[in-house]
């Protein structure tokens, strides 16, 4: 019977550990909105200036286009539009996060790049239930930092627009 019990406390402890721990060291962070996020470096490719897009035809909304990437194609989300937040100002160039998500290359279009910052010793804080919906979809919660808080946007979470399937994009 001990032994179960040692055996179960563990695991409980690992997981509570897990839920409240950022087990990523580094996070590349950017602004959406005056949002400032945040995405494991684990994730992230690289940080592009504005590249040159190619609109595909009846995607989602959030599907911006394609971009190549020396010779890659890749899919260019609207982070903007996939949090559900109004749109970036005519003027203004959006930059790209490339990241890596269940096997493909993905570039988040983000309003400004921000640093990669060490995030030891913070403790992932639930997420606030005043952010807008849409926020709160791909979130996974908040590290407060001096001076900041930095929303954790889960990679996989926002590169998914099956639930978001409005389209936009050039009608065919």
């Amino acid at each position: 019977m001990t032994a179960t019990t040692t055996a179960a406390a563990p695991a409980a402890t690992t997981a509570t550990a897990t839920a409240h721990t950022v087990t990523t060291r580094q996070m590349c962070t950017f602004w959406v909105d005056g949002l400032f996020l945040g995405i494991s470096v684990e994730h992230v490719q690289e940080v592009l200036r504005y590249q040159q897009l190619t609109v595909v035809p009846r995607a989602p909304a959030a599907v911006l286009g394609l971009i190549n990437l020396r010779g890659q194609i890749v899919t260019a989300l609207d982070l903007r539009c996939r949090l559900g937040l109004p749109p970036r100002a005519g003027e203004d160039l959006p930059m790209n996060v490339i990241v890596r998500s269940r096997g493909e290359v993905v570039s988040l279009l983000v309003d400004d790049i921000g640093d990669v910052i060490d995030t030891d010793d913070h403790l992932l804080q639930p997420t606030p239930a005043n952010l807008p919906p849409g926020v709160q979809d791909v979130v996974t919660g908040v590290l407060p930092l001096a001076g900041s808080i930095l929303l954790v946007v889960d990679a996989d979470r926002a590169v998914d627009v099956s639930s978001h399937l409005t389209t936009g994009g050039t009608p065919s």
